[in-house]
């Protein structure tokens, strides 16, 4: 049997999968990694425990398959993006902890950008926001506080990359330096339009260019590794929202998919057309094949999964995930709790780096049951806000496209049937969920498998995607605005704490 493997690094664990040439996963390798946290705000993960548990996992999913390499035909890459990572250009150590896309340490930065006006020159260049959440004021950071590092960045003793980058290096033995457009595209420093690095904030941000990688196709030629017992030909690689996109078979202009992992991502598909938010959200690249990109409109929650995670490893009032599904059922329905799990700040569409969580509409009767429904509903209504402002963008570029809205849902957090059937209920819409929920590495597995010769082309990819359940609205129209409203309140007051 023959297989292609995809390596999904993401924020708290590394995954290697086998896909078969059906798309069927047919072994699976993870491991969780260290999260650093070295102030309030501060996130980082040791560079070296992104690159290690990459190849611990790749070897034992080969080991599972029956230890043959030789059996794998291609290899796709998808990544934690906006993560920073700075390695020597000979020996491929960091010489700083990879900056984690959570990371709020330049929020004073960024301030001071938009205070002298850069960020209508950042957003039409690169269609994102000046924020934090972005590897450009990372990496401005490591050349400015490590010392020594500016200095050798110029000399050309330094690279640069999101994760992906850092891996390919890394896989290739420092042959080759790349990344693929969906991940240069979340740097802050890639000109999305243009299709390049951007001289000009290069420049402003003092960051010498010959520190960033090659910019290539999705599907693409990535060099190749020999480090896992065969020479295996890399040949996919895309950001890990990305290539959800991808995996969930969103080609189509207006199609729009979200993936519940730590963070909630929404991507609505803009076709060849750069689409320009008046919502604060993000114009990003979704896919780029044969040298031609396809855009998105991307809302992005900071916090969807992690808020489950606290519950568990902060409160301690579950031991795990899956309890929170029954605790929500046998919620108290006539307490209105609601949480705002801004931990981190707030994402899409607000973009306040220093809001932080609140808890409303506590009783005495509050408890655990309380808490995990109100912890899954804040990831509905943090939905239903990417939605309406990826409605309102693009119905102004859409009119008369016609169609039944649906969302495509991926992730861990979207095998809770309860959180959801709370999803269709708030935004209104049907939601539809896959057989295959791992679509993050299925869309990689399928750049990579497609690039060699091996998998269906486009077309006949997107006809092969499957259903596994459509969940329908059922909530009354009236409850849906109550319970949307006291949630507006509830994020205007965490603004104005």
């Amino acid at each position: 049997m023959k297989y292609v493997l995809a390596i999904d690094q993401g924020t708290t664990s590394t995954r290697a999968i086998l896909f078969d040439t059906n798309l069927t996963p047919v072994f699976t390798a993870q491991e969780e990694f260290q999260q650093i946290f070295p102030h309030s705000g501060w996130v980082e993960h040791k560079a070296d425990d992104l690159w290690q548990t990459t190849l611990r996992t790749c070897r034992q999913v080969i080991e599972q398959a029956g230890g043959s390499a030789a059996d794998i035909i291609s290899i796709g890459i998808t990544n934690q993006r906006e993560t920073t990572v700075v390695w020597d250009a000979k020996t491929g150590e960091a010489i700083y902890n990879a900056i984690v896309w959570q990371d709020r340490r330049t929020s004073d930065l960024c301030r001071t950008l938009t205070g002298a006006g850069h960020a209508e020159m950042f957003q039409d260049r690169t269609g994102l926001l000046v924020d934090p959440y972005f590897s450009a004021t990372k990496l401005k950071w490591v050349l400015d506080n490590v010392e020594g590092a500016r200095a050798r960045a110029q000399r050309g003793e330094l690279l640069f990359g999101t994760v992906d980058s850092f891996l390919i290096w890394q896989l290739t033995e420092g042959r080759v330096h790349a990344t693929d457009a969906t991940n240069a595209a979340r740097t802050m420093l890639y000109d999305i339009r243009k299709g390049r690095w951007s001289q000009t904030i290069c420049d402003l941000l003092e960051i010498p260019m010959n520190m960033l990688p090659t910019v290539k196709d999705s599907a693409d030629d990535f060099g190749s590794t020999s480090l896992l017992g065969a020479d295996l030909p890399i040949r996919g690689v895309a950001g890990d929202q990305q290539a959800a996109t991808v995996g969930q078979a969103c080609f189509e202009p207006g199609m729009l998919k979200s993936t519940y992992g730590t963070g909630c991502f929404a991507l609505l598909n803009t076709g060849d057309v750069p689409v320009a938010s008046k919502n604060r959200l993000l114009t990003t690249i979704a896919y780029q094949l044969d040298g031609k990109p396809t855009y998105a409109l991307e809302g992005s929650i900071f916090v969807a999964g992690a808020v489950v995670q606290w519950l568990r490893d902060g409160l301690k009032i579950i031991q795990s995930a899956g309890e929170t599904q029954n605790l929500a059922e046998n919620a108290d329905p006539t307490q209105s709790v609601v949480m705002v799990p801004a931990f981190t700040g707030l994402g899409a569409p607000y973009w306040s780096p220093d809001s932080r969580g609140a808890i409303f509409g506590l009783t005495r009767n509050s408890g655990p049951a309380e808490f995990a429904k109100a912890a899954l509903e804040s990831v509905g209504y943090q939905t239903r806000d990417l939605i309406d402002a990826m409605r309102a963008d693009w119905q102004q570029h859409a009119t008369g496209s016609g169609g039944e809205a649906v969302l495509r849902v991926d992730g861990g957090m979207s095998a809770s049937d309860w959180t959801m059937q709370f999803l269709a209920d708030i935004t209104n819409a049907p939601v539809d969920r896959p057989r295959v929920l791992e679509t993050t590495a299925l869309g990689v597995a399928w750049l990579a498998g497609m690039k060699m010769g091996a998998l269906p082309d486009q077309a006949e990819f997107a006809k092969n995607w499957a259903l596994e359940r459509r969940f329908a609205p059922e909530m009354q129209a009236e409850e849906r605005a109550a319970k949307y409203g006291r949630w507006q309140q509830a994020v205007q007051s965490t603004l104005t704490y």
